[in-house]
């Protein structure tokens, strides 16, 4: 009996979306130290860099 399965690259491309704007919290981070851009930057680059972990493992075939 064949099975189908249907592979889709929703997480790649959500994961590259999300890591862009994680290295762009990054560079925030980078420009505005040390002041509070620099906290909001790394904040930033935290948060949307394991979302993206989370993006790739939620569309895991």
């Amino acid at each position: 009996m064949a099975t189908q399965s249907e592979s889709t690259d929703k997480g790649l491309g959500l994961a590259l979306a999300l890591g862009a704007v994680a290295t762009i919290g990054a560079l925030l981070m980078l420009t505005g130290a040390p002041d509070i851009e620099a906290a909001w930057g790394f904040a930033g680059a935290m948060l949307f860099s394991s979302l993206a972990v989370v993006g790739i493992h939620l569309y895991w075939d």
